[in-house]
């Protein structure tokens, strides 16, 4: 049993999960790189750490920490989005233990080969397309799968330069700018379905698993969920539609072996459900979920990594007592030329 934890956080849901670590007796750390968020406060946490998430910086707070008695601490991941994500190869090979989903889960969702083979292990259908390096890849890719076609970077932050592709060209273009951006990582280029997506929030303890509700999203498919409306409980999606997005998440989430959060991403169209991709880890819309469904998710998530067993495993009848929320972004007034990101918040 270990005493301690560390928090890799970006400060979105931070209250709740330091509350929870100290209710259950541990010693709460955070590691913020966000000193404007309410997580800051000197008396939520046992010790508040002002520094760039990165391997270096958690490594050398994880030996200060642990001083002469060489004490193992363990890291929360999953709350510090894409950026404490992909630390986890690095964090695990210096010796750090991971709480929450097996590190080779996580590697096993972010890697589109991988995902891919896991896909059809699975039979869940998903869109089109591969994984490629080079742009005359791209560009077989695309014309194999016709376009047009949905492109981003792997491993980046927020959604960050993915793009509706229609033409070779357009993908020229694109690659000579969004991609030089990000070296570094391999480009997901699909088959772009015009449905409509869906978005599941899961909770999982490694063998039992919870969907509070299933999230609708206004907009057209291929747009960020950050810049998008959500609705739930959804209000177009049939329920065979709702009854294939249940059985694929939860045929994922086992396969991975979920522990804490799961993000799961879909598009539907013509009464098909198509995975479009899974973030082993905390999404912004679990606060609105989590907020309209009254179930404590982040508490429920951080108890699950830690060890106990998750007590709810049905989800309920009427999840949302009969009442409809909507997520909507918030954009600076007035927006800018380019609009690069957007916060969310409960109604």
């Amino acid at each position: 049993m270990f005493g301690r934890v560390l928090v890799a956080n970006r400060g979105e849901v931070a209250l709740r999960i330091l509350r929870t670590l100290r209710e259950m007796g541990y010693y709460a750390m955070i590691l913020n790189n966000n000193p404007e968020t309410v997580s800051t406060d000197f008396d939520i946490s046992d010790a508040l750490y002002f520094d760039p998430i990165t391997t270096e910086d958690v490594l050398n707070l994880l030996e200060y920490e642990a001083g002469d008695s060489g004490e193992p601490i363990p890291v929360l991941v999953q709350f510090g989005g894409q950026t404490a994500i992909n630390l986890v190869k690095s964090l695990q090979a210096f010796g750090a233990p991971i709480l929450g989903t097996p590190p080779e889960s996580i590697e096993l969702g972010e890697d589109r080969r991988q995902f891919d083979a896991l896909l059809e292990l699975l039979g869940v259908p998903r869109p089109s397309g591969r994984a490629v390096l080079t742009l005359d890849e791209a560009r077989e890719t695309a014309q194999a799968v016709g376009y047009p076609v949905l492109v981003r970077p792997s491993y980046v932050l927020g959604g960050r330069a993915m793009e509706i592709v229609r033409t070779d060209a357009e993908l020229e273009t694109y690659w000579r700018s969004a991609v030089l951006a990000f070296p570094d990582a391999p480009v997901l280029v699909d088959k772009y379905i015009e449905g409509k997506e869906a978005e599941v929030d899961l909770i999982g303890d490694g063998e039992r698993f919870l969907i509070p509700e299933i999230m609708e999203h206004i907009e057209r498919a291929g747009v960020h969920s950050g810049d998008s409306m959500t609705v739930v409980p959804p209000q177009t999606l049939t329920e065979s539609e709702q009854a294939q997005i249940r059985d694929y998440s939860l045929r994922l989430a086992r396969a991975l072996r979920a522990c804490g959060l799961l993000n799961i991403q879909f598009v539907v169209q013509d009464g098909r459900v198509y995975v479009i991709e899974v973030n082993p880890r905390a999404s912004r819309t679990v606060p609105y979920l989590s907020k309209i469904t009254d179930i404590p998710m982040v508490r429920l998530a951080v108890a699950a990594q830690l060890g106990q067993p998750l007590p709810l495993v049905e989800t309920p009848p009427d999840p949302t007592r009969g009442r409809i929320a909507v997520k909507a972004p918030v954009f600076p007034r007035p927006p800018p030329a380019a609009v690069s990101g957007a916060r969310t918040r409960a109604r």
